[in-house]
């Protein structure tokens, strides 16, 4: 097990307020992402946003906000069909290479190379759904069809579930999987009853910088700037988190690492996390969802700041998620990766550092 010293959060059992689980306070040294011109910090929306006080604290205005929360659950955004997708999910990637496919939002298929010529596959946060919400007429509708379905998919050997909100934790989606490959699960605490609906019963819950293993690889839950809600009655109930795979050696190939990072906005979670568990060869990095930044800051990173995520944590390659896929903030389409080779170009990284992938592509990504 891996203990940590800082960023930890409350156990249910450390609590009698209703309230389990929350984010420590950022320490009083923290700086903001440093930001290219073409992208500065978007100021306060006093549509959304009131002050008490010219110098007082920021407060979301309930009424507007409810307002914008009602109308993402009707809007009917016009349908993106996108092209035929590039490369084969079925692909078996050499040592030192993975292969990973783009289903959408935070869904991905990873294959990675095990000794013996063996293959593990992991899926990350799948959602297939037509809407990321407890009712099937009603809420956040896709933009776009998932890249890839289920049957165009390998048997997934693990799961790894970020937290329980309805567009990573996807009842339907889960169902499907467990009847087909029965994979093991890998989560934050607090999911496994959510889990056990869907007929998932080989689940492992972590805390913070807790690891397993299974087999020769390992997994351990970092930490996330987020929440967990499902309902208005389980706030703070279950974890919220991050989740990174250590792979053993290949041939002449080291240990690799893959960093998922699910949810989060920008903290000093990643210095921390890169300290304790090393550079990740590959990450899975946020970057969509982020305006209006009043309130949307709090929970979710913007391109900038998933480029100071990248270059704090020194991942080799990185590969952006949580955009385009479902309507759930207000930037506008196709902002997120204009912003993000933008950031990258003003911070000097190479091109093929850190990029989307087309939705449903396939790319063999070399981590040596």
């Amino acid at each position: 097990m891996l203990v940590g010293m800082t960023l930890r959060p409350h156990r249910p059992s450390d609590h009698s307020d209703g309230l389990a689980f929350f984010n420590p306070p950022l320490p009083q040294d923290w700086a903001p992402a440093p930001r290219p011109d073409a992208w500065p910090e978007e100021p306060d929306d006093p549509e959304f946003i009131e002050r008490g006080s010219p110098d007082g604290p920021r407060r979301v205005k309930p009424t507007r906000f409810l307002r914008w929360a009602l109308s993402s659950l009707t809007d009917k955004p016009e349908r993106i069909i996108d092209p035929p997708p590039q490369g084969d999910p079925f692909t078996t990637p050499g040592s030192g290479r993975i292969s990973v496919t783009f289903i959408g939002h935070c869904t991905f298929l990873l294959r990675a190379p095990l000794p013996g010529g063996r293959v593990l596959t992991v899926m990350t946060d799948p959602i297939f759904s037509e809407r990321c919400s407890p009712f099937s007429f009603i809420g956040p509708r896709r933009l776009r069809a998932p890249g890839r379905t289920l049957a165009e998919l390998p048997k997934i050997d693990v799961l790894l579930i970020s937290h329980c909100h309805y567009d990573h934790l996807d009842l339907p989606s889960l169902r499907a999987i467990a009847r087909r490959d029965d994979p093991i699960v890998i989560t934050p605490l607090g999911n496994s009853d959510l889990l056990a609906k869907a007929g998932l019963r080989r689940v492992s819950e972590l805390d913070w910088w807790d690891s397993m293993r299974f087999g020769d690889v390992a997994a351990t839950c970092t930490p996330a700037r987020h929440f967990a809600q499902r309902t208005p009655f389980d706030g703070g109930r279950r974890l919220w988190g991050g989740l990174t795979l250590s792979l053993p050696a290949v041939g002449d190939v080291g240990p690799r690492s893959i960093f998922f990072a699910g949810d989060t906005a920008h903290g000093p979670h990643w210095r921390e996390i890169r300290e304790k568990l090393g550079a990740p060869d590959l990450a899975l990095l946020p970057i969509g969802a982020y305006s209006p930044r009043s309130f949307l800051h709090r929970v979710h990173a913007d391109p900038v700041e998933a480029v100071a995520a990248f270059r704090t944590l020194e991942a080799k390659k990185a590969v952006a998620m949580h955009f385009g896929t479902f309507p759930l903030s207000r930037e506008p389409l196709g902002e997120p990766e204009r912003c993000l080779a933008d950031t990258a170009a003003w911070a000097g990284l190479p091109p093929d550092a850190f990029t989307p992938l087309s939705f449903g592509e396939t790319r063999l990504i070399s981590l040596t």
